[in-house]
């Protein structure tokens, strides 16, 4: 039986953004054969996106080629909604995923939409759905495309449990080729049989077929044996260096035998191999709070929900104090994020925050940055002494190294982001913590290490968090479900 013929493959390519002297790719070489099922993946930052966009050809590569099969259509599902596109209401945001006019377009998003497991108005305007509501449309974005390759970007972000095994049961019956972008691993492991691993270190593209959890063991063993020969080179190495200069000092023929002993070495230490490094974790971290908190940090007495696109007002007797922690949850769309973002802003009726609390809020979308900042100016300005070192110091735990902490956030990647945000976090020594879905786009290596810092936060905190491993690792005292 013949071989499926390759629909995409990059041969040589090297990339790097203009201005920034950071390569992404070094003479990437990859193919990926039709109907197959590929992951990518690596570490935040590393040009994961980037390669989605050597796909869709809105990046060119600096050197080398990109080639597709003949007549061959794209559709990239996106991380987020763009920020211009929040106003267009949900007939005008599946428009623009056409380059000529779609006729008859109604019927085409209500398939689409069923295929998400989304009902929505077609008037009704793209910023008044949740981030789980969003994360519908944007995958339903690039299925109404019908595309011979599917991209996706971060799909299981902001969604529910129901969304997410929706949307396995989808991949796994889906018959077209598949590129997805995850750092869910037991996600992934359901469907996929391919992974390009992008390394962050040497720039270069490995490709790996069997599912994830195959391809790791591959990964580890792989490492283990490059590190016993690389071992047993160095013994090696190090014993003829020995003898080389032990003969250099003798007379005559011996100086001979140590100069030919040195040419082996040399080519002993060409022989070693560079071994594939893991990913990096950020390294552990606690968010202090500040001084003298009050007996009580917030009290809700009453919220406001949204079911059947009605707002619903409940009552509540939830008093949060120094070391406790409140989970939120319910499904997409019923308010989560709009509660969150009330009680960060001081609007929220029926909540009450004690006077001089400083809040420290996480947000799905991370709006709170200012993406014209750079990262050292965003980090600088709620730094206590506004001097440097401490800044550094915290930045550096975060894996944002010199390179990045030049760069203006809008440009970071949304990992990356996720990271600043954390980093702001630990500076503001916030007594209310309020996060929203924040694993978002951060790699798997870091979650642990952040549950481990929120598990220990000694302020009060609210969450959202649709990952049940991630809130297994935190200490919650008290759960208000917003559905119930």
């Amino acid at each position: 039986m013949a071989r499926p013929e390759s629909i995409i493959s990059f041969d040589k390519v090297s990339f790097e953004y203009d201005g920034l002297g950071k390569a992404i790719l070094k003479e990437a070489c990859f193919s990926v054969r039709r109907g197959t099922k590929i992951a990518i993946m690596g570490q935040n930052g590393a040009g994961k996106s980037t390669i989605f966009a050597l796909i869709t050809r809105s990046l060119k590569p600096d050197l080398g080629k990109v080639n597709t099969a003949d007549n061959v259509t794209i559709a990239l599902a996106r991380q987020v909604i763009s920020r211009d596109e929040l106003e267009l209401t949900i007939r005008e945001f599946f428009e623009k995923c056409f380059t000529t006019k779609v006729y008859n377009i109604d019927p085409k998003i209500d398939e689409v939409l069923e295929v998400v497991n989304l009902k929505a108005d077609h008037d009704k305007i793209i910023k008044t759905f949740s981030g789980g509501q969003q994360a519908r449309l944007l995958l339903a974005s690039a299925l109404i495309q019908n595309p011979d390759i599917l991209l996706l970007d971060e799909p299981t972000n902001n969604l529910d449990k129901e969304g997410i095994v929706y949307l396995k049961r989808f991949l796994v019956d889906y018959k077209k080729t598949l590129i997805i972008i995850s750092h869910d691993a037991d996600f992934l492991n359901t469907f996929i049989n391919g992974v390009l691993y992008l390394d962050v270190y040497s720039h270069i593209v490995e490709q790996y077929t069997g599912n994830y959890f195959n391809v790791v063991k591959d990964i580890s063993a792989r490492i283990k044996r490059e590190n016993r020969k690389n071992a047993m080179l160095a013994k090696e190495i190090q014993r003829n260096k020995e003898k080389a200069n032990f003969f250099s000092h003798k007379g005559g023929k011996m100086r001979n035998i140590a100069m030919k002993m040195r040419d082996k070495v040399e080519k002993m230490e060409e022989s070693q191999v560079d071994v594939r490094k893991e990913d990096e974790a950020i390294r552990p971290f606690k968010i202090q709070t500040r001084s003298n908190l009050p007996g009580k940090i917030i009290d809700i007495s009453s919220f406001s929900i949204m079911r059947n696109n009605k707002i619903e007002t409940r009552k509540a007797n939830i008093s949060l104090r120094k070391d406790e922690h409140l989970l939120l949850s319910g499904p997409n769309g019923i308010g989560k994020s709009t509660l969150l973002e009330s009680i960060a802003n001081g609007s929220a009726k029926g909540v009450t925050i004690a006077p001089d609390v400083t809040v420290g809020y996480y947000r799905q979308d991370f709006s709170t940055l200012d993406f014209n900042e750079t990262v050292y100016e965003s980090l600088i300005a709620v730094t206590d002494d506004n001097t440097k070192d401490p800044m550094r110091a915290v930045a550096a735990r975060f894996l944002i190294d010199a390179n990045m902490i030049r760069k203006k956030i809008g440009n970071l990647s949304e990992g990356q982001k996720g990271l600043v945000a954390f980093a702001r976090l630990v500076l503001e020594k916030p007594g209310l913590l309020i996060l929203d879905e924040p694993t978002n786009h951060i790699n798997f290596r870091h979650i642990p290490i952040i549950a481990k810092a929120l598990n220990e936060y000694r302020g009060a905190m609210i969450l959202v968090s649709h990952v049940p491993d991630f809130v297994a690792q935190i200490r919650i005292d008290e759960t208000l479900d917003l559905g119930k």
